[in-house]
């Protein structure tokens, strides 16, 4: 009697995970970026023996500040942890733009932690507004101090705002490391003390978001003062208050600080700095002669 043959049945390969799957796209995306950028793009000398399209790997590790082996398993999507750190130097190293960066981030299923240089809440007609309270300085800043747009009196109001990288337009950090933000605040010490317990308070919201961890970590490690009233462990609401500036072109100004919040939750906000008086009112009005001055293309 013949025997029948059993042919064992093979399981179906496993489908990958999204893990998996998010490495090989970020792989693939950021050795698609490295082979299509030149030396020169990013400072670095061509050489005569150059085989490789575009950047080598260790010369992206090297712009990133982060180890060839380490790199070279990113870009074989290696199982290996990639902090928010890493990919905001290999955004910069790679020169992504803000699409490009936002796309490498949404890949590896990681949060941006730098201030967005474009916010929803930013639409054409909030800009407009910021334009038409002039000479009224006005920002919208989040909840997170970070400066998202702010009109020409308001660029001239602590200090030359304009020059300040985008990354560093922060009230906390410029009230904490910039010499001219802050001796620009009359009563520097209870400003920050306030805005630090703010910042607390709104905070306990956030715990687990990288943006503001890293921010936290930046002003611990920049700012002895920061640390000491941090670890007061204050907890103040937002609330309007009257404040006074010495600006190094117009002198001192008292104004009405006042937040618009620009949605049902303390998120983005408008914030207005109306005169108090008729002498800042005027200082105010030459404050924004001098920004459109400055603002006027060279003939």
């Amino acid at each position: 009697m013949a025997q029948e043959t059993v042919v064992p049945r093979t399981a179906p390969p496993a489908a990958p995970s999204v893990s998996e799957v998010r490495r090989h796209e970020v792989a693939a995306f950021l050795r698609h970026r490295r082979e299509h950028l030149t030396p020169e793009q990013v400072g670095l000398p061509r050489g005569r023996r150059r085989r490789t399209p575009g950047l080598r790997r260790e010369e992206v590790a090297q712009l990133s500040a982060v180890g060839v082996t380490w790199y070279t398993w990113l870009e074989q999507a290696r199982d290996i942890q990639v902090s928010v750190q890493v990919l905001d130097a290999l955004a910069r190293a790679l020169l992504l733009d803000p699409s490009e960066r936002a796309h490498l981030f949404q890949l590896a299923g990681a949060v941006d932690p730098t201030p967005a240089t474009a916010c929803p809440s930013i639409t054409p007609a909030i800009r407009r507004l910021l334009e038409q309270l002039e000479p009224v300085p006005a920002c919208v800043q989040n909840s997170r101090y970070d400066i998202l747009a702010y009109n020409r009196t308001y660029g001239l109001l602590l200090c030359d705002l304009d020059a300040v990288p985008p990354e560093d337009r922060n009230c906390l950090v410029l009230s904490y490391t910039h010499d001219d933000w802050r001796s620009a605040i009359v009563h520097v010490a209870e400003a920050q003390r306030l805005m630090t317990a703010r910042f607390r308070a709104t905070m306990a919201g956030h715990l687990a978001e990288p943006g503001w961890k890293m921010l936290l970590k930046r002003l611990r490690t920049e700012s002895a003062e920061f640390r000491e009233v941090w670890d007061r462990h204050e907890i103040v609401e937002h609330r309007s208050r009257r404040k006074e500036f010495m600006n190094r072109y117009v002198g001192r100004v008292t104004v009405d600080h006042t937040d618009l919040w620009l949605g049902p939750e303390a998120g983005p906000r408008m914030v207005t700095y109306a005169p108090a008086d008729e002498e800042s009112r005027l200082r105010l009005e030459k404050l924004h002669a001098i920004a459109l001055e400055r603002a006027a293309p060279v003939a």
